[in-house]
């Protein structure tokens, strides 16, 4: 296949132009014909004062279908990639592309993050809650509270299939109304009297929760798949810091009600639930259907926001051949108004790589669902005060925020999702396993307890974060990815079913049955990463033997 770039051509007008940002009106950018970047340059750089005209390099057109060694084939990876950027540079500055990717963060990403600080607050200040009263106010029994728990995540797990509607319905539309609707369950709680009140209102929460979840899958909209572990992190990282900052809130919302004679739980779910509601608003002006349609990018920031992503997803209609990459007029229109491909939702539903990630989900998510919503009451159990254990609860989650970011970053620098991975899966284990010892020997120690918290958090919150993001690498269309990301939640969210029964109060005050249940299920994630990792290396190998004379091209991340 022989290489294409562009180079600038004067059309109509002699002046010499200085650089490609100039923008004389006789002039503009396109690609010749055959071009593999054809209408897309003339959609977005009519104004951009260049003409492009295509230019072969020849790499790799002598040798079509000659045997290369694995060395050749990563030398022409590299090589393929450095034309590549210089391609990319005749649409647009490396200057300019981090302009773009700055403004994503800040306007989108932390945007995404916010939404998902609220809605893991609603979703976990059921554990602030029953240590504010909750419980004793409505007379619940351990197996109802468990029920309030499971009736949650029983319904978000029937509604994870709704993750494909952020290519099928506006993403504005659809975040805007998950977000009102669960602000309005969310604060609702606060009006309960029985547990059948409770327990409705609980499984009503999950449904809107449930339609949410996608987001990693929209994020792959503006991001490139080497970008994308950090921007989740981000996403994710927002968990850990709902929690701290519940525990912190909660804290003070009890020493609050104390002095009103509101229950403070009450005062709890309607200070941390109503918010959602009005950030929905601005949630129907701010979030944009795709890169082209950001309200809060400048023209020729949509331009270079849609241009840099025109080798990220291939044309779900085609077999993955290098054509198919979306560099048509088409990848210019969002998601929900292009052809879905139902083929490709096959496609992944067969995939065993889908049911890998899933399976770590799973696991993940017995300690990421349960530590959260019980971790007041354990530290209570610890022999901390109530008032106390509300506090106490918030630095091992703003240690996990930390580490998350931090996991996220290297992943992405890296290049890698199975090292972090496995790493993070055995520090989360290594906690689980202390608590356990120490429960079985009868140790006390308040501050040794403590203290294995904290690679707990910072182990199953980033490996969450990693996973999801492995998800959507591995997957080349976007029906792919939304497909993939529905089966991760799908199985992975009944992790919580397991999770959120871990702790009864009859195993105070060491609760040694879920910590070590625990350590087993993270252990497990730990084995599953290395498999998935030797699977994604033999599909690797396969598909360099497959191309012909050793060509570079789309390569699953390990």
């Amino acid at each position: 296949m022989s290489a294409t770039s562009y180079a600038p051509v004067a059309t109509g007008n002699t002046k010499e132009l200085s650089s490609p940002l100039e923008s004389p009106s006789s002039t503009h950018l396109t690609p010749d014909s055959d071009s593999e970047d054809d209408e897309t340059a003339v959609d977005f750089d009519a104004e951009a004062g260049i003409e492009l005209k295509e230019l072969d390099h020849g790499e790799g057109s002598a040798d079509a279908g000659a045997e290369v060694s694995d060395d050749e084939a990563n030398a022409l990876v590299k090589k393929r990639k450095r034309r590549e950027s210089a391609q990319s540079f005749e649409l647009y500055t490396p200057d300019e592309e981090r302009a773009v990717r700055r403004k994503l963060d800040t306007h989108l990403v932390l945007f995404v993050a916010l939404l998902y600080l609220l809605s893991f607050l609603d979703r976990s200040n059921i554990g602030n809650a029953k240590v504010a009263g909750l419980s004793k106010d409505l007379d619940l029994s351990d197996s109802q509270y468990s029920w309030l728990l499971t009736a949650f995540y029983i319904s978000y797990i029937l509604f994870e299939w709704m993750t494909v509607m952020y290519q099928l319905v506006p993403p504005h539309i659809y975040i805007s109304v998950c977000v009102c609707a669960w602000g309005i369950l969310a604060s609702l709680q606060s009006l309960a009297t029985s547990f059948g009140y409770l327990v409705v209102l609980r499984a009503l929460l999950g449904i809107g929760e449930a339609a949410f979840v996608g987001i990693p899958f929209y994020l792959t909209f503006f991001f490139k798949r080497e970008e994308l572990a950090f921007r989740t992190g981000i996403f994710v990282s927002a968990a850990p810091l709902a929690t701290s900052f519940a525990s912190t809130l909660a804290w003070g919302i009890v020493a609050l009600g104390d002095r009103t004679g509101v229950a403070s739980w009450r005062l709890l779910f309607l200070v941390e639930g109503f918010p959602a509601v009005l950030v929905a608003v601005w949630c129907w002006i701010w979030v944009p259907d795709s890169p082209a349609t950001a309200r809060w990018l400048t023209p020729r920031e949509r331009k270079v926001a849609t241009l840099r992503l025109r080798r990220e997803t291939v044309d779900a209609s085609t077999d993955g051949d290098e054509k198919a990459f979306r560099t048509t007029r088409s990848m210019t229109l969002p998601r929900h108004k292009k052809k879905f491909q139902l083929k490709e939702v096959a496609k992944t539903l067969a995939d065993p790589k889908s049911y890998l990630t899933a399976a770590m989900f799973f696991c993940c998510n017995v300690a990421f669902s349960s530590m959260p919503v019980f971790l007041p009451t354990i530290i209570n159990s610890m022999g901390f005060s109530k008032l106390a254990s509300q506090g106490l609860s918030a630095p091992p989650f703003l240690f996990a925020f930390f580490a998350v970011l931090i996991t996220a970053l290297l992943s992405d620098r890296l290049k890698s999702r199975s090292i972090p991975m496995v790493f993070h899966a055995l520090l989360a284990m290594a906690g689980y396993v202390v608590l356990t010892v120490l429960g079985i020997f009868q140790v006390t120690s308040p501050a040794l307890r403590y203290a294995a918290i904290f690679p707990i958090c910072a182990g199953f919150f980033s490996a969450v974060t990693v996973v999801i993001t492995w998800t959507v690498n591995n997957q080349r269309s976007d029906e792919g990815k939304g497909t993939g990301m529905a089966v991760l939640n799908v199985i992975g969210q009944m992790g919580p079913l397991v999770g959120t029964r871990l702790y009864p109060d009859s195993d105070r005050p060491f609760y040694v049955k879920g910590m070590s249940v625990c350590a087993g299920a993270m252990g497990c994630v730990a084995v599953l990463a290395l498999a998935l990792r030797w699977v994604l290396m033999r599909e690797n190998r396969r598909e360099r033997g497959r191309r012909k004379g050793g060509e570079a091209g789309w390569e699953l991340m390990l």
